[in-house]
């Protein structure tokens, strides 16, 4: 029998062309995606049979994770390459390109987990992290699954008009640097410009004990720009980014023009911005990036892992008010093209819209299939990983609060004395009680129901579920931020989205610099 499996060190060759074509649409290559089959895929297995997969190394993987009486087993076959470039002082100073190819071999029995993973696909590699896995479990084999079926129900929120496997990076170098010479030429104060562009393009394969096979097609582009601005000796700096599930047609040039006048605006009104007064105050909270507290503070505690260990305050809340009836909070993977968007899970679950608080009531925790089965309910599609070399946990999408019926104008006008917060930087958050440390970098005092001026370097300390608890306005103005935001949890990093609409929080610790 002849093998034409790929080794290890050939794989590199097999550029993304063959991902991008499997991932493009009718419209650019005549053909349908279900047509796009590389050569060498044998039954329902797509991209990966050109690395060698086929049903029978499926099966047989299987049977040899359920060889020691393991409930569950599946494999999260993986393929990932990534562009990287960065221009600094009006030059490139860096570029790489990363790519990635393995699978992981997952285990379940009762609530505990197996795992192992291989960057090798020969059968005997397989066999061997099948084996590692199963040792979670003992007792009479299971048997693995006798055929496999093809998963129908996917949806498609990135299309990709413009496949990245197409554009050059003579093509990139222009994005850069036209950014770079409009920034330094937008105001005299700017000094110096850091700008990085990164493109990827993946796809994943996901085979399980259950014979279902899951294959999904994953772009990814992220843009930076960073600015130093200088005035009588001081110097401020800030930055703006932009990321979304696109190919290269993503950077229009009304997404370029945006990303360069946040970027300067956000860094020159540094210069007048002071401290707020310190103390207990009303915070108003921006709409679009203040979903990062959202996302940190009260998010994470809603994930069903946290619930199902009894670590979240919000564990035996299940049903009950945990906000006013004027607060809503979704966590969803079905936003076309977000950065937090995902046609499935890495178990293979769909993944759709999640009401995690109805108007004020805990509706529902973030589930994998794990916690799914703990509570007795279906997988949300929360099941996520930072690549094949992890095993999934919940983990948000991109998670947001619904409008409410009040106006922006509204809530700074109802406002004494306090502060809008507009961007954040970083944090800190005890994800069990949801306290939480984060720093605003930009915003304004409230004076009299008006913007008075502007701050900056503001530490708002408190707890998630209080914060909650104390939302007593939200506007009908909800923006997801088209940031770049990453999610880290069990040591591994996912890219999410999050959103706000402007809220009003009657009372957050407001601290300074110090």
């Amino acid at each position: 029998m002849s093998d034409d499996r790929i080794s290890r060190r050939q794989f590199m060759g097999v550029s993304a062309a063959t991902i991008a074509a499997a991932a493009m649409g009718e419209s650019l290559l005549g053909c349908s995606r279900a047509a796009v089959r590389p050569t060498g895929a044998t039954g329902g297995i797509g991209y990966f049979g050109q690395f060698g997969v086929d049903e029978p190394l499926v099966r047989n993987t299987l049977a040899a994770a359920l060889g020691r009486g393991g409930e569950y087993a599946d494999l999260f076959f993986q393929h990932r390459i990534t562009n990287y470039m960065g221009l600094e002082d009006g030059e490139v100073n860096r570029a790489s390109i990363n790519t990635e190819l393995g699978v992981g071999v997952r285990v379940v029995k009762g609530d505990q987990t197996g795992y192992a993973y291989t960057e090798d696909f020969s059968p005997e590699s397989l066999k061997r992290a099948a084996e590692t896995a199963a040792a979670v479990a003992e007792g009479p084999a299971r048997q693995a699954p006798p055929s496999f079926r093809v998963s129908d129900g996917k949806a498609q929120r990135y299309p990709m008009q413009v496949s990245w496997e197409g554009v050059e990076p003579k093509q990139k170098l222009p994005i850069l640097a036209d950014l770079n010479a409009r920034a330094l030429k937008a105001d005299a104060r700017i000094k110096k410009v850091s700008l990085s562009l990164t493109d990827e393009v993946g796809v994943i394969l996901v085979a399980d004990s259950l014979g279902r096979l899951v294959e999904d097609f994953q772009p990814m582009t992220t843009l930076s720009l960073s600015c130093t601005a200088e005035e009588k000796g001081r110097r401020e700096s800030n930055r703006y980014g932009s990321a979304g599930r696109a190919g290269f047609e993503f950077y229009s040039p009304e997404r370029l023009d945006r990303v360069l006048s946040e970027a300067v605006a956000r860094t020159t009104i540094l210069f007048e911005a002071g401290q707020p007064p310190a103390g207990e105050l009303p915070v108003v909270l921006a709409a679009g990036s203040s979903g990062i507290l959202l996302h940190e503070a009260i998010g994470h505690g809603m994930e069903a892992d946290f619930n199902r260990k009894g670590v979240s305050i919000f564990a035996d809340r299940m049903g009950k008010p945990v906000a006013k009836p004027i607060v809503s909070i979704v966590d969803d993977g079905s936003l076309d093209g977000s950065r937090g968007a995902i046609n499935v899970d890495d178990e293979g679950n769909l993944a759709g819209r999640t009401v995690l608080v109805d108007q004020g009531v805990l509706a529902s925790y973030m589930h994998d299939s794990i916690s799914a089965k703990h509570y007795g309910v279906e997988p949300t599609g929360n099941g996520r990983r930072q690549s094949y070399a992890f095993a999934p946990v919940p983990r948000m999408r991109a998670t947001y609060m619904l409008p409410g019926p009040h106006t922006k104008d509204e809530i700074i006008a109802s406002v004494k004395k306090g502060i809008l917060a507009e961007t954040f930087t970083n944090g800190q958050v005890q994800i069990g009680a949801g306290d939480f440390t984060f720093y605003v970098k930009n915003g304004w005092l409230i004076e009299d129901g008006k913007l008075s001026r502007p701050i900056k370097d503001v530490n708002l300390i408190g707890n998630g579920p209080k914060v909650l608890e104390q939302i007593d306005m939200v506007a009908d103005d909800m923006a997801i931020d088209e940031g770049t935001w990453m999610c880290g949890k069990d040591g591994q990093s996912v890219p999410v989205s999050l959103g706000m609409p402007t809220v009003r929080v009657a009372s957050v610790t407001v601290g300074g610099r110090g």
